[in-house]
C-alpha cells in the first residue's frame, strides 16, 4: 500500500521547520521559531468538509486532506505521529492486541500498570530527538493523560502542561511559546471523538463539540507569535454504525470456533486462532462476513502493506486473522461490550475514517 503525506509526517515536518537536522518539511511549516501541532481527536477531513458550517475558523484557513494510518485508531495513530514510524515499526497495532511477551491483551488507552510502555515501544520519539537538539518541547492536555502508558510509550520527551479547558490550553500555549528559543508544542483535544462515539456523527451534541473544537483553534490562533506555524490535524475520522449494521461475533458459532481470543475494536478485529487452524478460521470469517468485511491472514495483511514495513517480532502482535469492516459494519463482541455498543466507530479504511485534516495557521500576535 502506498502511503501519501500523512500523520506520520506531522512532527517530522514541524522539526524540520525548526531547523532540526534529519527531518523533512513535507507539510509546509517553513522556517519558524515556534511550531504547534493541535490534534482534534476524531475530526476527520470528510467530516470537516461535510459539517464545515460548525467550524468557521478551520474552514476559513488553508487546508487539505492527509492520511491517517491503519488501523485508524488513536493508539496506532498517535504512535505514528509520535515516532514518525508506521504501526508495523512502532508496534501499537490496534485499539487492543495480544502482546506475546506478556501473554495478555494490551489496551493502550487503558494501559496495564504491570506492562512497561518503553518495553512495548522502545523507539525514540520525535519529542526526545528534538529536545536533544535544544528545542523546548511541550505537550498540553488533561492532567489524567500526563503519565498515562500511551503518553509514556509514544509521546515521551515533552514537558507536560496540564490543561482541562479551552482557556487553560490557550494560556499553556502562550506560556510555552513566550521564550526566545525554538519551541515545539503539541495540544490535544478529545471531545469530538468522545461525543461522536456516544451520540454519533452529525448529531446535535456532535455539532456542539465541533463548534467547541473550532473555538479552541480560534483561541490558540489568537495568541500565536509572529514567527510561528500551527498545524491542526486529527488522528482519524469516524463513521456511524447503527444497530442494524452490527454483527455480533459470539452469536455465530463459526466465528468463535478454534479462536483463542479476539481483540481490536468493532471496525478492525484481531482474531487469535488455535495453532494449525488459522486457515480454517480465516475461511469461516470470510464466508460469514462476506461483503461486510475484508478478511486477511497475518501474512496477507503484512504483505498488503497496511501496517507499513513490519518488524518480524512486532508482527506477532497482529491477529492471526484480521477482519477490516466495510461500509458501516460493526463487528461487536462480548469482550468489549461498552465499545461495541457505541454508534460512532473508527479503525477501518473508509475515506471518512482515513482522511484527516492538515490546516495551517500563521502567527500574527507580537512575539
Amino acid at each position: 500500500m502506498t502511503h501519501q503525506a500523512g500523520l506520520v509526517d506531522v512532527l517530522g515536518s514541524a522539526a524540520a521547520g525548526l531547523g532540526v537536522r534529519g527531518f523533512t518539511d513535507t507539510l509546509g511549516f517553513g522556517d519558524v521559531q515556534h511550531a504547534v501541532i493541535c490534534l482534534l481527536d476524531g475530526l476527520g477531513w470528510r467530516l470537516l468538509q461535510e459539517h464545515g458550517e460548525h467550524a468557521p475558523t478551520l474552514t476559513a484557513a488553508p487546508g487539505r486532506s492527509i492520511d491517517s494510518v491503519f488501523p485508524t485508531t488513536t493508539p496506532s495513530a498517535l504512535g505514528s505521529m509520535g515516532t514518525g514510524l508506521l504501526p508495523g515499526a512502532h508496534g501499537l497495532v490496534g485499539a487492543s492486541f495480544f502482546l506475546p511477551e506478556t501473554e495478555q491483551v494490551l489496551s493502550p488507552l487503558h494501559w496495564d500498570a504491570a506492562t512497561s510502555p518503553i518495553a512495548v515501544q522502545p523507539e525514540p520519539t520525535i519529542f526526545e530527538v528534538v529536545g536533544r537538539q535544544g528545542v523546548a518541547v511541550s505537550s498540553i492536555g488533561p492532567v489524567a493523560y500526563g503519565e498515562s502508558g500511551l503518553t509514556r510509550a509514544v509521546l515521551r520527551g515533552a514537558q507536560y502542561r496540564p490543561a482541562e479547558d479551552i482557556p487553560q490550553r490557550v494560556q499553556a500555549l502562550q506560556s510555552a511559546t513566550s521564550g526566545t528559543g525554538r519551541t515545539l508544542t503539541y495540544v490535544y483535544w478529545a471531545e469530538v471523538d468522545r461525543v461522536g462515539h456516544a451520540s454519533g456523527v452529525g448529531s446535535k451534541a456532535w455539532h456542539e463539540a465541533v463548534r467547541r473544537a473550532d473555538d479552541l483553534v480560534a483561541g490558540l490562533q489568537s495568541i500565536l507569535p509572529r514567527d510561528c506555524a500551527m498545524l491542526v490535524t486529527a488522528d482519524h475520522g469516524m463513521v456511524n454504525c447503527p444497530p442494524s449494521s452490527r454483527i455480533a461475533i459470539e452469536s455465530h458459532p463459526d466465528l468463535v470456533a478454534d479462536v483463542l481470543t479476539i481483540a481490536g475494536e468493532p471496525r478492525v478485529r484481531h482474531v487469535y486462532a488455535r495453532p494449525m487452524h488459522v486457515g480454517d478460521v480465516a475461511a469461516r470469517w470470510a464466508a460469514r462476513l462476506g461483503e461486510h468485511a475484508r478478511v486477511f491472514t497475518r501474512d496477507e495483511i503484512v504483505a498488503e502493506g497496511l501496517y507499513g514495513p513490519t518488524d518480524d517480532a512486532l508482527a506477532e502482535r497482529i491477529g492471526d486473522v484480521v477482519a477490516v469492516a466495510q461500509g458501516s459494519t460493526s463487528m461487536t463482541s462480548r469482550r468489549d461490550t461498552r465499545v461495541s455498543s457505541l454508534i460512532g466507530q473508527h479503525g477501518a479504511l473508509t475515506a471518512a475514517e482515513w482522511q484527516i485534516p492538515a490546516v495551517m495557521f500563521r502567527g500574527e500576535a507580537p512575539g
